[in-house]
């Protein structure tokens, strides 16, 4: 599995990343030993990076499936909620519960990257204020050793919460939404965490709009009904990539069209399938597209901010 350096933290990771969320989340429905599989299978297949967060249910799913391994050996990336049950911003207290809670699902002593979980550009001055203080002492007991963000890609697809933190510069990692159909992020976000040598974890590099040819369809409709993409954009217009030889699927496209990104570190993949994970895996770790499609994907998905893929 190739390898880079993430950002300013120095630590070398996968450019693949396995990612615990989004809709498999492991396949933890179907127990946690099974979920714990394919953590391991990603170790076994060289993975280094694994992502999860307090919300999504895998935590433990994830301790146990690295537990027993040299703690050097990865990098541990996971997240807590800053909002409660009832949509309160929560107390430094409970940010401080979160990382103990996590420390001990996660059975280790110290989390790599601990980031603020889905932050809404609405709340970027209660971060500043509230959570980042608590993040900081946390890194000073040892308990955390870098501080991320990720943002909400669904609802803010244009990148607006970064677009107001990244030129503050007070993150060490970022997790951004970037993909064939979104490209905003290379124009919007990574000249400004290449700059600033911030390391860049990206999501939705495949959901389902590029796996479920219905989807595509939907997705396509609602980026022509916003008046986005190019000229020549229609249901149809990603056929060229499996036509053309340069991919044998749209997800290994999508897959290698992010790897690929100046700027982007890590690609998170995720699955509950161990086949899959090592289909997906071995795309990331495939060589670029070819240069006519990237250009043609430009020309068809540059302008293109009003949609995530999911």
């Amino acid at each position: 599995m190739q390898k880079t350096i993430l950002g300013r933290t120095g630590l070398e990771v996968t450019v693949a990343g396995l990612g615990c969320g989004g809709f498999s989340r492991l396949g933890i429905d179907r127990g946690l030993d099974r979920a714990a599989s394919i953590v391991r299978k990603a170790y076994d297949i060289g993975v280094n990076f694994f992502d999860t967060a307090a919300i999504y249910g895998t935590q433990e799913a994830m301790g146990k499936g690295l537990d027993g391994l040299p703690r050097n050996s990865y990098v541990l990336s996971t997240k807590f909620s800053y909002r409660d049950s009832h949509g309160t911003a929560v107390s430094p207290e409970r940010i401080m519960e979160s990382l103990e809670e996590s420390l001990r699902l996660l059975r280790t002593d110290y989390i790599d990257i601990f980031h603020i979980h889905a932050l809404s550009a609405a709340d970027y001055e209660w971060a500043k204020d509230v959570a980042l203080p608590v993040m900081r002492r946390a890194k000073e007991q040892g308990k955390i050793r870098f501080i991320g963000v990720t943002e909400q890609f669904v609802t803010d697809t244009s990148h607006e919460m970064f677009r107001l933190a990244l030129p503050e510069d007070l993150f060490d990692v970022v997790m951004v939404g970037y993909n064939i159909l979104n490209q905003s992020a290379a124009r919007d976000v990574l000249p400004l965490t290449t700059r600033n040598n911030v390391g860049v974890l990206d999501m939705f590099a495949v959901r389902s709009a590029l796996h479920d040819p219905e989807r595509l369809k939907a997705v396509i409709a609602s980026i022509s009904e916003h008046g986005q993409g190019g000229a020549e954009l229609t249901t149809e217009s990603l056929d060229f990539i499996i036509k053309s030889g340069a991919a044998t699927s749209l997800p290994e496209a999508a897959y290698r069209f992010c790897r690929h990104a100046p700027g982007v570190a890590v690609t998170l993949t995720g699955t509950g399938n161990p086949e899959h994970l090592a289909e997906n895996l071995r795309a990331i770790n495939m060589s670029p597209l070819p240069d006519d499609v990237l250009k043609s994907l430009m020309e068809l998905f540059n302008d293109v901010d009003c949609v995530s893929g999911q």
